[in-house]
């Protein structure tokens, strides 16, 4: 590999670390009045759209967490009343979570700041090949966690998702 293409790589990996980190500082200025995280935001946002799930399930939808098993993550959106957690029948050990009328309340909310953090990147992106950069960034989480996460949860393939 060339020096200039080493220079290259490390600057695409520091420009994915700053992008990440502006949009979830944005994010996570939008949610604070909600009383939410980022991480919170997303579960609630999951499970508006495709709950309701077991634990694992939801896992295997977040980006925000790594592994299957976001048990912290929900029980604290359970003690806050957002989401319900119900036994499944013929199983003690298996849950279900689902949101609560508060919890729908604050997945719209949600919702409404993630589409000002899309409205805030489509104006900073305009002009820019969108698609050229999403396939790139496919690219890169293809066959990991994140990646199979987002796919399960969008499975239209990379770069055709609507703007």
């Amino acid at each position: 590999m060339s020096a200039d293409s080493a220079r290259s790589i490390e600057q695409f990996r520091y420009l994915v670390l700053a992008a990440q980190r502006e949009g979830n500082r944005r994010l996570a200025a939008t949610l604070a009045p909600l009383g939410l995280t980022p991480s919170q935001s997303e579960v609630l946002r999951v499970l508006a759209d495709h709950g309701p799930l077991s634990l694992t399930a939801l896992g295997e939808l977040l980006v925000c967490e790594s592994g299957n098993n976001p048990s912290r993550l929900a029980g604290r959106l359970v003690d806050a009343g957002l989401v319900r957690r119900a036994a499944v029948s013929g199983d003690a050990r298996q849950v279900q979570l689902s949101l609560t009328a508060s919890g729908r309340e604050r997945a719209a909310a949600a919702r409404r700041a993630d589409d000002d953090l899309h409205e805030y990147l489509r104006a900073r992106l305009r002009g820019a090949d969108v698609s050229a950069v999403v396939a790139a960034l496919a690219a890169v989480v293809h066959d990991t966690p994140a990646g199979q996460a987002l796919t399960k949860r969008n499975p239209e393939p990379q770069g055709t998702q609507p703007s």
